[in-house]
């Protein structure tokens, strides 16, 4: 069973900076495609950045340049580095496989809030 953990959300102000931890267990980091992902109020959860198992990343355009995706194998954690937060970032950001991107039956846990003040 793959569980996972999200943590470090908070509320800030625009320009400042957060990183996200996500805690996996039930499969090795390393050997998986992980990815981040957000929902905000009234839209649909969407991919915000991935992590391949040869370490290649990917992120959405309205990220991309401000946040880092990256991992800490020996401890199982992928971690979201976030800068230059602005407004439209406030949103419950999500940690889990990157297949959940297109694969329905992934479970999903509770999410960290993010919430950027204008």
């Amino acid at each position: 069973q793959v569980q996972v953990v999200e943590s470090g959300g908070g509320l800030v102000q625009a320009g400042e900076s957060l990183r996200l931890s996500c805690a996996v267990s039930g499969i090795i980091v390393l050997l998986n495609d992980m990815a981040w992902y957000r929902q905000a109020p009234g839209k649909q959860r969407e991919l915000v950045a991935s992590i391949t198992r040869g370490a290649s990343t990917n992120y959405a355009d309205s990220v991309k340049g401000r946040f880092t995706i990256s991992r800490e194998n020996a401890k199982n954690i992928v971690y979201l580095q976030m800068n230059s937060l602005k407004p439209e970032d406030t949103a419950v950001y999500y940690c889990n496989l990157a297949t959940c991107s297109w694969d329905g039956g992934c479970s999903w846990g509770q999410g960290t809030q993010v919430t950027v003040s204008s």
